[in-house]
């Protein structure tokens, strides 16, 4: 699992590449823990090379939602597969997060 995070056009974007299952996701976890401190931005988390999710990388999607608005952010999916997003919609979180 690979993740990277940069700036662009006033946004922090999280590019995630593998697959986020339950052994990846400590040190994916770790990997995003910049995201927390976002403030005054907009997160987007950019899901093109993410081939699987497991709940364990829900749950750190949801972590980072819920610490971004606290402080008025927002945070939205982007190009997310028909795999990953059929993960989304069994659990619900197709109706927590938006999608770009």
């Amino acid at each position: 699992m690979k993740t990277t995070i940069q700036e662009q056009d006033c946004n922090m974007v999280a590019i995630l590449e593998g697959s986020l299952d339950t052994a990846a996701a400590p040190e994916t976890e770790k990997a995003m823990s910049p995201l927390n401190d976002v403030e005054g931005k907009d997160i987007i988390i950019d899901c093109t090379g993410l081939e699987y999710i497991s709940s364990a990388g829900l749950r750190i999607f949801l972590g980072i939602l819920q610490n971004a608005e606290e402080k008025g952010g927002h945070v939205y999916i982007s190009n997310i597969n028909e795999d990953v997003r059929g993960v989304f919609a069994i659990t619900g979180f197709n109706n927590i997060f938006e999608f770009k």
